[in-house]
């Protein structure tokens, strides 16, 4: 009898694993429905977070802020070893 129903389902596989992947995945489905919650908290995005950031170290102190200071002349960035300054 075992011999006539596998070669069935061997035959037959095709026809009988479709209907039975929808079966589990309806059950899955709702059950994960049921068993977690849906309500997600909102956060803030890090691109805000990140511009919240800046603008309170900017109006802070505008003046002291390491961003605004001019630390060296733009000319004098990438100059060959021969022109610089010894």
């Amino acid at each position: 009898m075992w011999p006539l129903i596998l070669t069935f389902l061997r035959s037959n596989a095709v026809y009988i694993t479709l209907p039975v992947a929808g079966v589990i995945g309806f059950i899955g489905y709702n059950l994960e429905n049921l068993l977690s919650s849906k309500y997600t908290p909102y956060s803030k995005s890090i691109q805000e977070n990140r511009n919240e950031r800046l603008m309170e170290e900017i109006t802070s102190d505008p003046l002291k802020h390491e961003r605004l200071k001019l630390k060296e002349n733009v000319l004098g960035r990438n100059l060959s070893p021969s022109l610089q300054e010894k």
